[in-house]
């Protein structure tokens, strides 16, 4: 059968990241490539750069934060951008693609800064919306995936010291439950099925040698549906652009499927 690749990167500035995007691009020729944190106004983003690569590029972005893009191989069927139809002033953390017949949601969930800060709830209540969003536009008994910055490590083994991060906003346990409330819809974490035990992390902070000391979080993720995770033969990180000059904080997340 034939492999059907998805990938997702937390880019933290697509201008500043793009000879890395297309390295990864031309080395790995995913069908589908989801970006977050580009970071780029719509006017200014490098449209036919990543266009010359053969991709089609869907995108919507602001000044100095947030951003998603996504490229494919194949031209969408569909584009949606926002939790719902129509004029949303989250579409620039949210992108629905339907390529190959699959629903391929793309999303950057908010940090929340802080446990207890009004950033903070903003991300609990983000996971509810989206939990709704996926009652209204998607069926559990379809092939679709949810991949991205999802800005939560679900279990301790996600994350290093998982003692010491218990008031994180990416890990504080009102966070985990609502990410685990999303999930519930009917997702299903191709890599955490694949692999129950295996420590892999993302996302390694730029101080104290992090990467170097591998004091890492599981906060990039791709969900499938059941019908699609049953296809899925691979996933993991890929370090290489972590180690990359002018790296960003994340590295990219892959995943294989029998299509």
């Amino acid at each position: 059968m034939p492999k059907w690749k998805v990938a997702t990167f937390n880019v933290n500035s697509l201008r500043r990241r793009l000879p890395i995007v297309m390295d990864w691009l031309e080395a790995h020729q995913p069908d589908v490539m989801c970006l977050q944190e580009t970071k780029v106004q719509d006017e200014e983003f490098p449209l036919l750069a990543l266009q010359a690569t053969g991709y089609y590029v869907a995108f919507r972005g602001m000044k100095s934060y947030n951003g998603v893009a996504t490229l494919t191989r194949r031209e969408p069927e569909k584009v949606m951008h926002g939790l719902h139809e129509g004029p949303d002033n989250e579409d620039c953390r949210i992108l629905q693609v339907v390529v190959d017949g699959v629903a391929i949601v793309n999303s950057y969930i908010p940090q929340g800064h802080k446990v207890g800060s009004d950033k903070y709830a903003g991300k609990l209540k983000w996971f509810e919306r989206i939990r709704t969003y996926f009652d209204e536009q998607l069926d559990v008994t379809k092939p679709a995936i949810w991949l991205g910055d999802l800005n939560v490590a679900p279990e301790p083994i996600d994350v290093y010291h998982p003692d010491r991060r218990l008031n994180d906003p990416d890990f504080h346990i009102a966070a985990r439950n609502a990410y685990k409330q999303a999930v519930a819809w009917g997702w299903v974490d191709v890599f955490r099925k694949l692999y129950p035990e295996k420590v892999l992390y993302t996302y390694w902070d730029y101080f104290r040698n992090a990467f170097e000391n591998n004091w890492g979080w599981r906060i990039d993720h791709i969900l499938a549906t059941p019908v699609l995770a049953d296809l899925c033969r691979e996933a993991d990180a890929d370090l290489a652009p972590r180690r990359a000059e002018g790296a960003s904080d994340h590295t990219v997340m892959w995943a294989d499927f029998e299509r």
